[in-house]
């Protein structure tokens, strides 16, 4: 019996060919990220390992250099949300400038680097008025008025409501006028060089505002702390700030800056509530307010609960704190009430703040 081996396709039914299809990469936009969080975790790791050999086992909640490191990190996670929101606000008015309009994003860059120094020089002129006002006015009053300052800084950037006008409002303005700008290129009448100001200037506007806010935060920590101190939180901040920056602008990443905003939000609630507390027992020290102690709390509130949380057995510092929470949480029922803008750059999408 022989077999014949088939060379052809059977009549009437067509070859298949089979072609491969290699799986589409599933994007991570998470990698960096990740990698970024582990480093950062492994870092306070690190740092709370090292600090755990130097003081011989866990370290003294009432050693007297606790209050400056927990002051560096405070000082570093308020300049790095005040860069997220600068950051924000360029990334709206870049946006648009890709292919032949990216050489526009130059002079509002000129305008960030400007308002960098605006910035430094409004941090030497702000310290030495404080110096020299210490000379005249004794360092509990001073401490307390610089101290109120802070804490009303801090509670504008931690008002919810004041960011959704913020982000609807500055940052529209802000695109707004840089839509006016670029379109006035086409007005023969229009120089060249007046839209390069006009760019510089948004850019100035955008970075200074944020960095007027953060001199005016400081000056408190600089009165009690030093110099030395608020660099070192200062720089760690600026850091973190330029590596979203560079991810951002340079690598073209879309970071996820409404999660980074709210946990860095997080964080300042609880600086927020420390600083109430330590503010409400300065102006108690400098008879600006009563001290009524709460005979109960004495024995329950330990020292060091007054040293690294500001929390103290009195009905003003209490008080005081759940006032600003209540204001916090407030706004933010408050902002959900309002109607949602057109797009808020936090969420990259219109759905709203």
């Amino acid at each position: 019996m022989s077999v014949k081996s088939i060379s052809a396709p059977v009549t009437g039914i067509s070859p298949v060919t089979k072609v491969y299809v290699a799986p589409a990469a599933k994007r991570q936009p998470w990698g960096l990220w990740s990698v970024f969080l582990s480093l950062s975790l492994l870092a306070v790791a690190g740092v709370l390992v090292w600090q755990g050999v130097t003081s011989a086992g866990n370290p003294d909640p009432a050693a007297p250099q606790t209050s400056p490191t927990a002051a560096t990190v405070d000082i570093a996670v308020l300049v790095f949300r005040e860069g997220l929101e600068c950051i924000l606000v360029l990334t709206a008015l870049t946006a648009s400038m890709i292919g032949t309009n990216e050489v526009y994003r130059r002079p509002i860059g000129v305008g960030v680097g400007l308002g960098f120094l605006a910035t430094l020089a409004t941090w030497f002129v702000a310290t030495r008025i404080v110096s020299d006002l210490s000379g005249s006015i004794s360092a509990l009053n001073l401490q307390a008025a610089t101290g109120l300052v802070a804490v009303i800084v801090l509670l504008v950037v931690m008002n919810w409501f004041f960011h959704k006008v913020y982000w609807c409002g500055w940052i529209s303005m802000h695109t707004r006028k840089k839509k006016d700008i670029m379109e006035s290129m086409s007005d023969p009448g229009t120089s060249k060089a007046r839209v390069l100001r006009g760019l510089a200037f948004l850019g100035f506007a955008s970075l200074y505002r944020e960095g007027f806010e953060v001199v005016l935060f400081l000056q408190s920590y600089y009165l009690k702390l030093g110099g030395r101190v608020v660099a070192i939180g200062a720089l760690l901040g600026l850091i973190l700030t330029g590596m979203v920056a560079l991810l951002t602008f340079v690598a073209n990443r879309r970071l996820p800056y409404r999660k980074m905003l709210i946990v860095t939000g997080v964080m300042l609630g609880g600086v927020l509530l420390v600083m109430v507390g330590e503010q409400a027992q300065e102006m108690q020290l400098a008879h600006w307010i009563s001290t009524t102690t709460i005979s109960r709390l004495v024995p329950v509130i330990p020292g060091w609960a007054g040293l690294w949380f500001s929390v103290f057995p009195t009905v003003e510092t209490l008080g005081a704190q759940a006032v600003a929470g209540g204001i916090v949480i407030g706004s933010y029922f408050v902002a959900k009430r309002q109607s949602g803008c057109g797009t808020c750059p936090a969420a990259g999408s219109s759905t709203g703040c």
